[in-house]
């Protein structure tokens, strides 16, 4: 028997994600929703700004107006939860059973649902950035504070906010993959994602100061040229980060591919 091209299970794939309802809803109103915020605080900076001291107005950065940590937050769970959906819907149908009957060879199968997510992700992720970029700056440009692409800063803060969504949906894949239930995995990718690093925030216990400084919102932050969290030399770089940051969608891969192969059906 002639085993499945590997554009026909990418394709498949793209008919299974879509054909959850709940991929499009997070999708629209994720995407709506971020950028309204973008939107809200631009408006907001650009009105105040008559009323900010020197101080003030030195201290500004339109680039934070771009991607608050609210919409990085609505990010991460919308983008982990699909993720997540995306493989444990497959285990609740039981139609990840006909699927590894039609197509025995496992490690293709996972290969497409993460080549599919990825590109989705990174697709979703690099249209909220440059909108909500497009916005802000627009809005900001009636005080005479927006940014030019020729700025070096904008191009890693728009690829920084690029990749948090497929980063995220990756992971949520991997945790769904090994959970393969649909509340465990979608709570557990809010706690992953979002709850934990609340809760790891600058402490006096050094081993969850640098714990905290591995997860992907912080992460995220650093990417962006933010504020550390403390003074520490031990504490990722810039650079370094970026490399954390690769490193999560990249564990959560060989994490699904493992479960899956391993693991009964």
């Amino acid at each position: 028997m002639t085993s499945a091209r590997f554009r026909d299970l990418l394709a498949a794939e793209w008919i299974k994600l879509w054909s959850l309802r709940s991929t499009r809803w997070l999708f629209g109103l994720g995407v709506l929703a971020i950028i309204a915020f973008a939107v809200q605080n631009s408006l907001d900076a650009r009105n105040g700004w008559p009323d900010f001291t020197p101080m003030e107005r030195t201290r500004f950065n339109s680039l934070n107006e771009v991607f608050s940590g609210l919409s990085a937050t609505m990010l991460m769970i919308g983008a982990g939860t699909v993720g997540a959906l995306t493989i444990v819907g497959e285990y609740a149908t039981g139609l990840i059973r006909t699927t590894l009957t039609a197509v025995p060879a496992r490690h293709r199968v996972v290969a497409a649902k993460l080549t599919v997510v990825g590109t989705v992700m990174l697709a979703t992720g690099a249209l909220i950035s440059a909108a909500t970029f497009g916005v802000s700056q627009a809005i900001l440009s009636g005080c005479g504070v927006a940014v030019s692409l020729s700025d070096p800063a904008v191009w890693r803060v728009l690829a920084a906010n690029a990749l948090l969504a497929p980063v995220s949906g990756l992971v949520g894949m991997g945790i769904g993959a090994l959970l393969r239930h649909t509340a465990a995995a979608v709570v557990t990718v809010c706690a992953v994602l979002v709850i934990v690093p609340t809760f790891l925030q600058p402490t006096v216990y050094q081993w969850l100061n640098d714990l905290y400084a591995l997860v992907p919102f912080y992460v995220w932050r650093t990417c962006l040229g933010l504020p550390q969290l403390r003074d520490d030399p031990a504490l990722p770089t810039v650079a370094g980060s970026w490399a954390v940051f690769a490193l999560w969608p990249l564990a959560a891969a060989v994490l699904t591919l493992l479960v899956v192969r391993r693991r009964d059906v």
